[in-house]
């Protein structure tokens, strides 16, 4: 890797490193992009597990920066594949020539900022060196797997898995046993898929998880060509909504409804699928009364489709509905009517230990030939953290945010100058249609580096008050209602050790934006150039 001085270098070439490289061609500057895979793709590129899709309709998880890209491409699915997603994605390098300022195969270990020189050394991990005036971490939101380290594991006989790192030949479970840890979004997608053909299949649940049917199906051709013929009046309208995409989100109260109009409208949303369900209602996340009523509706649901009452016990949430990440499925709850699939609730009967061929918890043995962990992420701060980063003075970030992520609107952090972060935490984020949230991030980042190329600004970081007031704010908001409520990766409750703390901004995205466009017409509010 040469040491050549770039003008940005991003770490990450996912959705966000590859349209930021983009945006950096078109200010004429020069950029380099350094990715731990060997392609592009991001989260579609490492998570190749069995029925991986994304949970937001495709037409509206695509990129909207390119409106020749948005009439031409044709998805060929209501929910995209993963194998289609990382195709799009390498169309899309290929059709902006991206690869050629893309250094692949290397993962960044560390980052210093020289003050003097105004410059970020990057390390690879192969103790090779870049260097940039801006340095942008373009890494996602969950793109660090939490890979718990259960008694024993290292001394299973047979292969493991992580969802997160998936082979990329794929896995043969053909007359398998398989035991899979977790039941969160990546574990509700790939067990239907695993029971086809896998001798026995038992999962481990500590926790059930609320899902939806997706009701996936090939995209309707007389749909979609109504979308392209007001794509951009569609897009302009989903960015007005609370999460950023385009669905019905009514404004009236639960409460207020009677049970047959409750019943009613749960139940259409029910039959339409995917994560709309909830919004058939304001204010499901205000009290513990109107929450109720949408979380009974679904535990109904569940119990109407496992056969077995016991099991549906088990799979029955018992916390909030929306607390924790809402999944969408095709053929969850069914899958455990097949006699090949068994469920152990762990949090009654916890895991002991890991032998050669089997999972142990609450006394029993579990016979298993491939574990497959589907643990979740270490969210929206493993990737960050994972790389050393020192900023003014040696100011190391894993040593700031020891108490917790706080930053500048998910954007930038106090004394780490010309750094930025692309739906950090602070940041709607997960909370949001990911990819239009990313373009938006990208295109202030963009936006704001051309700002100082033209008034010959060299250096910018996040005024130190206007963190600390945004981050209180993001925790003040977080704290209003129910989501803060119940232990979830949103506040880092999965990972031990991590500081507590609701991470994603609960305000809104047509909110978060409109104090991004503010903070950037007053001549970038609450930053420091020089």
């Amino acid at each position: 890797m040469s040491n050549t001085p770039y003008d940005i270098v991003i770490v990450g070439a996912g959705f966000a490193g590859m349209y930021l490289l983009h945006r950096a061609r078109g200010l004429g500057l020069t950029a380099r992009v350094l990715e731990a895979g060997t392609d592009v793709g991001g989260t579609w590129y490492w998570n190749r597990y069995p029925g991986a899709r994304v949970d937001i309709e495709s037409m509206q998880y695509s990129y909207q920066f390119d409106e020749d890209l948005q009439q031409e491409w044709e998805w060929t699915e209501k929910y995209s594949p993963q194998p289609e997603l990382l195709k799009y994605a390498r169309h899309v390098a290929d059709r902006h020539d991206l690869r050629r300022d893309i250094q692949f195969n290397t993962r960044v270990a560390a980052a210093r900022y020289d003050e003097g020189q105004a410059v970020w050394t990057l390390e690879a991990e192969d103790g090779s060196t870049v260097q940039g005036r801006f340095y942008v971490m373009a890494t996602g939101c969950l793109s660090v797997p939490n890979d718990p380290n259960l008694p024993g594991k290292d001394t299973f006989a047979g292969p493991t898995y992580v969802t997160g790192r998936w082979p990329h030949e794929g896995v043969d479970f053909t007359g398998k046993r398989v035991a899979v840890i977790g039941t969160g979004s990546s574990a509700i997608q790939s067990i239907p898929l695993i029971a086809e053909t896998a001798a026995q299949v038992t999962v481990f649940q500590r926790t059930a998880n609320y899902s939806i049917p997706a009701h996936n199906a090939p995209l309707d051709k007389a749909y979609e060509a109504k979308i392209k013929a007001r794509y951009p009046q569609f897009r302009a309208e989903a960015k007005k909504t609370g999460p950023g995409f385009h669905a019905v989100f009514e404004t009236d109260s639960v409460l207020d409804a009677t049970p047959q109009e409750r019943e009613r409208r749960y139940r259409e949303r029910w039959q339409q699928g995917g994560l709309g369900f909830l919004g058939c209602f304001a204010d499901h996340m205000m009290t513990q009364e109107g929450n109720d009523y949408a979380a009974n509706f679904l535990r109904d649901r569940i119990r109407s489709i496992v056969d077995d009452p016991e099991t549906a016990e088990k799979l029955c949430p018992t916390n909030l509905i929306g607390a924790k990440r809402f999944c969408v499925d095709t053929n969850y709850y069914a899958t455990y009517n097949r006699p090949n699939v068994a469920l152990v609730d762990i949090r009654a009967n916890p895991i002991e230990q890991v032998s050669a061929n089997a999972v142990h918890a609450g006394g029993e043995a579990y016979g298993a030939d491939i574990l497959v962990m589907a643990t979740g992420f270490d969210a929206m701060t493993g990737a960050l953290l994972a790389v050393d980063i020192q900023g003014v003075g040696g100011a190391r970030l894993q040593e700031r945010w020891a108490e917790g992520p706080s930053s500048y609107l998910g954007l930038a952090i106090k004394d780490f100058p010309n750094l930025f972060t692309v739906t950090g935490p602070g940041s709607p984020s997960v909370f949001t249609n990911m990819l239009p949230h990313i373009e938006q991030h990208v295109d202030w980042i963009a936006d704001c580096i051309g700002y100082m190329e033209s008034r010959n600004y060299r250096r910018i970081e996040a005024d130190a008050d206007a963190e600390d007031q945004w981050w209180d704010h993001v925790q003040e908001v977080g704290a209003v209602g129910l989501k803060a409520t119940v232990d979830s990766w949103y506040i880092g409750a999965n990972i031990e050790g991590k500081a507590r703390g609701m991470m994603p901004y609960l305000g809104g995205f047509p909110q978060y934006c409109e104090k991004c466009e503010t903070v950037a017409a007053e001549g970038y509010a609450g930053f420091k150039l020089a």
